[in-house]
């Protein structure tokens, strides 16, 4: 069984691995795997159980693959997580931990509201994708890929030991003037259809990263004048969880 972890650090948060739910053995054949709470559900409806990182999983259900596609895309499916590594990260400065570990502005989510993201290395390379919540109980949830959950725990609680101070990820604006020059980096770049104007990526110190704080750029050697903008640049239209 996955272990529950819990570090204290001067940073002001703690690190909380939540362990799985408890589970029976299967049959001699796959002792070594183990049972999600929804086991029993996912045989009563047909699932095709197989092997994943260490957990008896539904592959597939009665319908085809193309069946349960057009049913999530007209209605609506849930995903069994329990198999996962499910992470509370509390404390003062849990968003800024957060943020030195992943791509996404995790300061800028509602309460209970959550977001695809990334784990990514010193040199930007991803690691693995998860999903970040912001919860109103005060804390951050974070849900990993089941494989990887040594990996992404041990990532964690190297960032909680290196205090670090990180950049921050930002979106910018290309405008007709600009009042500081500052250090950071461009990270991508292109002209926006939508906002008729040129927008890029770039990270820069967490103290110039307020919407609204003017920049200079430099691209292809010349000085571009940017504002830092909220992301998405165009917001989106489809229905969220209020």
């Amino acid at each position: 069984m996955q272990r529950a972890v819990s570090v204290v650090a001067r940073l002001g948060f703690r690190l909380q691995a939540i362990p799985p739910a408890l589970c029976h053995p299967l049959s001699c054949a796959q002792e070594v795997l183990r049972r999600t709470p929804l086991y029993d559900f996912h045989l009563a409806h047909g699932g095709k159980m197989v092997a994943f990182a260490g957990w008896s999983l539904p592959v597939q259900y009665r319908d085809s693959h193309t069946d349960s596609h057009l049913h999530t895309r007209q209605h609506c499916s849930l995903f069994d997580v329990s198999h996962m590594l499910q992470t509370k990260i509390l404390g003062s400065d849990r968003v800024k931990l957060m943020e030195s570990l992943v791509v996404g502005d995790i300061a800028e989510l509602r309460p209970n509201q959550g977001t695809l993201s990334l784990f990514t290395n010193e040199a930007g390379g991803i690691l693995d994708d998860l999903i970040v919540t912001n919860t109103s109980e005060g804390h951050l949830y974070v849900v990993s890929n089941a494989g990887c959950w040594e990996k992404d725990l041990a990532l964690m609680q190297d960032k909680v030991r290196e205090l670090q101070n990180q950049g921050r990820d930002v979106g910018l604006e290309v405008l007709d003037n600009a009042l500081l020059a500052l250090q950071g980096t461009v990270t991508s770049g292109c002209p926006s259809p939508s906002l008729k104007k040129n927008v890029a990526m770039g990270y820069v110190p967490c103290e110039y990263s307020r919407p609204g704080t003017m920049l200079l750029v430099e691209v292809r050697r010349k000085q571009q004048m940017a504002v830092v903008s909220k992301m998405p640049f165009v917001p989106t239209n489809y229905y969220t969880l209020k």
